[in-house]
């Protein structure tokens, strides 16, 4: 039995006390918002995800120096726009060698760190891992068959935290590829917008199909130019993720992207989702990232210009229908013309 605590008492967070407490570990959900850990407490219930009950053997805390103290493994599962935050806050109670697993999704916009990047800028005395893939929440709390990927630099770290995670219901694979799949985890965010706004103009299968199949080949181009490995962006945190997030009714991402389609803005897409829609926010690092890698990426600087200068999201996809043709990948070496 592990000692674990999970940073973050929101969806993902509470979704994952399901994994770790199925697979007899002890665990502590802490979180700074004090309505949050008081509602938890009080109902044992969270209200994004209805139907589930909080395990009785949970603990719950506000204290950062309870949470942390004595922990194998901590979780950083607050969403990305405030992984800094916490990891500066939590910082003088980590031990050195502390592991922490990050499970949020995102590129921070000024850094154009990834979320691993940033815990290990500001807890640089401990040993950073992630967890991602195609998981949602919904569907984790509720024991439905889900895979993973663990990143880690250590094998040894990688194979202790499959351990940790795996069972019958959620099966982890190891990568030692952490950047490549935190890159696939942050932008396949970036293209569930536009997978939302194909489904808000009325749209159908074959441009979504056009919309993921383009995706993946930007978001491969940009992070194997980064240093990832071209395998894992056919992964599960790569094309696995792409595929969940842009089709499912549970995607924030998808569910804003709608709302842009049907003509709001994304100030007032992001209102009416209620949460934390990290695509909006992992959109300006793409567009800067592909900008200084020199990537093209086409859908990516669309989204850009719908989310940040207000342009029509139907103008938008004309404008990526009527590109110059050019061949479908890279590198092809035709018959000499005889």
């Amino acid at each position: 039995m592990a000692k674990i605590t999970i940073l973050g008492g929101g969806t993902w967070g509470v979704a994952l006390s399901r994994v770790i407490t199925d697979n007899g570990h002890d665990l502590i959900i802490w979180s700074k918002i004090e309505s949050e850990i008081n509602e938890l407490a009080t109902t044992r219930k969270y209200k994004n995800l209805p139907g589930f009950d909080l395990p009785a053997q949970v603990k719950l805390t506000l204290n950062e120096q309870e949470a942390v103290r004595d922990r194998d493994v901590l979780i950083m599962a607050v969403a990305s726009p405030y992984v800094r935050q916490t990891a500066k806050l939590l910082a003088p109670y980590i031990r050195e060698g502390q592991l922490i697993v990050n499970v949020a999704k995102g590129i921070e916009a000024d850094s154009l760190l990834t979320m691993t990047g940033i815990i290990q800028e500001e807890i640089p005395q401990c040993e950073v891992a992630v967890l991602s893939g195609p998981s949602h929440a919904e569907e984790v709390c509720k024991a439905m068959p889900t895979t993973t990927v663990i990143g880690a630099h250590k094998k040894e770290t990688a194979e202790y935290l499959q351990g940790i995670f795996m069972n019958p219901n959620f099966r982890t694979y190891i990568s030692n590829d952490m950047l490549g799949i935190e890159l696939g985890a942050s932008l396949k965010n970036v293209i569930a917008l536009a997978a939302g706004m194909v489904e808000g103009l009325g749209y159908g299968d074959n441009t979504l199909a056009a919309l993921i199949t383009r995706g993946i080949a930007e978001i491969t181009r940009l992070g194997t130019a980064m240093g990832g490995h071209i395998h894992t962006f056919y992964g599960l945190s790569g094309i696995g993720d792409l595929i969940v997030t842009c089709a499912s009714k549970h995607s924030r991402n998808r569910s804003a992207g709608v709302y842009m389609g049907q003509g709001m803005s994304a100030k007032e897409a992001m209102d009416k989702v209620q949460q934390i829609v990290e695509g909006v926010h992992s959109t300006k690092a793409a567009k800067t990232l592909a900008d200084k890698y020199q990537v093209e990426m086409p859908i990516v600087t669309q989204v850009y210009e719908i989310v940040f200068n207000g342009k029509s999201v139907k103008e938008a996809f004309s404008d990526l229908m009527n590109r110059d043709g050019r061949a479908e990948y890279y590198g092809i070496i035709w018959e000499k013309e005889a």
